[in-house]
């Protein structure tokens, strides 16, 4: 309970009351913002409101420094480019520092052991394989497929394929490891209304197919991923 405690402190001082315009005036004033110190003194309020112990007080202020220091590191290396790559690494290392207080409080030692269990290895592999390795993989596949007018295509994201396509195994391979089959006939049939327009349109056989060869690819790799992945799980062999 203290752990959720403690995480909800963050979501709500970083997201809920957190205005925007602070946000603007941390990155435009960066350390000279008064909003960074009083949105660091919120954090440490909310903790204390929430964890209503006045014996958690030197942790609450281990928090709020630690906060303090995540947040001036992001304010002082993050630029616009990088903006979005900095955020996720700041709510990540905020994540973590919650987590490592936590574990200190509860007078635990720190263990890593468990990272490197079968289990884990087993499902970061899987994970990882229907990631960008088989992005790399089927965009090879299909390369000798790909419509002329695949380059010249206006009015379509960057890379948007690419992410689409992990997106939709990441999908595929949860739903199969939780034995619910039927969700991937609901995102197969999802994905097939949102391209159906742009087919219809462009009254193009070649691209038709090319989307379809490249779907079919891609849901097959992470079955087979997800089927391997249960049955390694259980301690089974693949022969």
């Amino acid at each position: 309970m203290l752990l959720l405690k403690l995480l909800l402190a963050h979501l709500i001082g970083d997201f809920l009351i957190q205005p925007s315009s602070w946000v603007k005036n941390k990155e435009e004033k960066k350390l000279a913002a008064w909003q960074l110190y009083f949105h660091v003194l919120v954090h440490g309020a909310l903790v204390l409101l929430l964890v209503w112990d006045w014996h958690f007080w030197a942790w609450a202020l281990l928090l709020s420094g630690t906060h303090l220091l995540i947040d001036a590191c992001k304010l002082l290396f993050q630029n616009k480019n990088r903006k979005r790559v900095f955020f996720f690494i700041d709510q990540a290392i905020h994540l973590l520092s919650i987590y490592i207080i936590w574990w200190c409080y509860q007078g635990e030692v720190i263990s890593t052991t468990f990272l490197w269990s079968n289990k884990i290895l087993l499902f970061t592999t899987a994970f990882f394989l229907i990631t960008l390795p088989a992005s790399v993989a089927i965009k090879i596949f299909i390369s000798k497929w790909t419509p002329q007018t695949e380059d010249t295509e206006e009015g379509s994201l960057q890379s948007a394929g690419k992410y689409i396509g992990i997106f939709e195994r990441l999908f595929v391979f949860a739903f199969i490891i939780t034995d619910h089959w039927e969700a991937i006939g609901f995102l197969l049939a999802a994905k097939s209304v949102f391209r159906f327009g742009d087919l219809k349109e462009s009254k193009d056989r070649k691209l038709t197919e090319y989307i379809l060869i490249g779907t079919l690819l891609s849901f097959g790799l992470a079955v087979l991923t997800g089927l391997i992945y249960l049955r390694l799980q259980k301690g089974g062999s693949l022969y």
